[in-house]
C-alpha cells in the first residue's frame, strides 16, 4: 500500500469526494466576493443576491456530495493527462482569440475540434457534426434569438459572408 492513500482509505469515492470539494470551494468563493455588495432582500435583490445563494446552493451540494462520497463506493480517479487538459485550455483560448476576428463560426468550430481532439475516442466524423450543430445553435440562439453582438463571421472572414 503505498503512503500516499493511507490518510484517504476513509474516502470511497474519489472521484465524487474531489468533485464536492472542488464545488464547495468555487461555491463558497461566489460568497465571500458577494460579501463586498448590498444583498438586498428577495423582492428587491441586490448585486450580491444572485451569487451568495447561487454559491451558497452550489456549497450545499458540494457538501452532500461529499458526504455521500464516504459512504458510497466508487471508481478511483483515473489518469491526469497533461496533454489533455493542455488542448482543452487551448480550445478555450482559440474561442476566445477568434470570436471577434473570425466570428462565432470560427470559433465554435476550433474549439469544438481542438477540445475534442482531447479525447482518447476522437473520430474526425463525429467531431465534425457535432461542430456543425454547435455552430448552428450559437448562431441561432445567441446571434438570431439573443441579439449578442456577435459577427457570424469577423472581419478576417468577412468574405465569407457575403
Amino acid at each position: 500500500m503505498r503512503k500516499e492513500f493511507i490518510v484517504f482509505q476513509f474516502i470511497r469515492h474519489p472521484k465524487d469526494f474531489w468533485s464536492g470539494v472542488m464545488f464547495m470551494f468555487f461555491g463558497l468563493a461566489a460568497v465571500v466576493i458577494g460579501q463586498d455588495y448590498p444583498m438586498g432582500t428577495a423582492g428587491r435583490m441586490g448585486p450580491a443576491y444572485f451569487p451568495i445563494v447561487l454559491g451558497g446552493l452550489l456549497s450545499l451540494i458540494g457538501l452532500a456530495t461529499t458526504l455521500r462520497a464516504l459512504w458510497l463506493r466508487g471508481e478511483a480517479i483515473q489518469r491526469f493527462s497533461v496533454r489533455d487538459l493542455a488542448l482543452i485550455l487551448f480550445a478555450v483560448f482559440l474561442f476566445g482569440l477568434l470570436v471577434r476576428n473570425a466570428g462565432i463560426v470560427a470559433a465554435v468550430a476550433a474549439l469544438v475540434m481542438v477540445s475534442a481532439y482531447a479525447s482518447d475516442k476522437f473520430h474526425f466524423r463525429a467531431s465534425l457534426i457535432l461542430s456543425v450543430g454547435a455552430i448552428l445553435f450559437c448562431v441561432l440562439v445567441f446571434v438570431k434569438a439573443l441579439g449578442l453582438p456577435l459577427p457570424v463571421f469577423g472581419p478576417w472572414l468577412a468574405w465569407l459572408g457575403r
